[in-house]
């Protein structure tokens, strides 16, 4: 069983409601920090976590999680609809 970390994002300017990061999957390259270092960060145990749901637009966080070479990363519509991956 997976540990998947949920972040609620209440940004009024996007669409995007939720990032979950599936810690298991997670191998720690730091692709998403690349696009997006405002968002996430590695924590102690060097998996991707999020530092803050609403640093960056909708644009560039879904850039960092297409980024993850595992797809680790999930994100969801206000309505909480996966979005990404499809």
């Amino acid at each position: 069983m997976s540990s998947i970390q949920k972040y609620t994002r209440d940004r009024e300017d996007s669409n995007i409601g939720k990032i979950t990061i599936a810690q298991d999957s997670c191998i720690g390259c730091g692709a998403c920090a690349s696009v997006s270092d405002s968002t996430y960060e590695l924590n102690d145990d060097g998996k991707s976590m999020v530092a803050d749901p609403n640093a960056t637009n909708d644009e560039t966080l879904i850039a960092s999680a297409e980024s993850c070479a595992t797809q680790a990363i999930s994100l969801f519509d206000k309505q909480g609809n996966q979005i990404f991956p499809k």
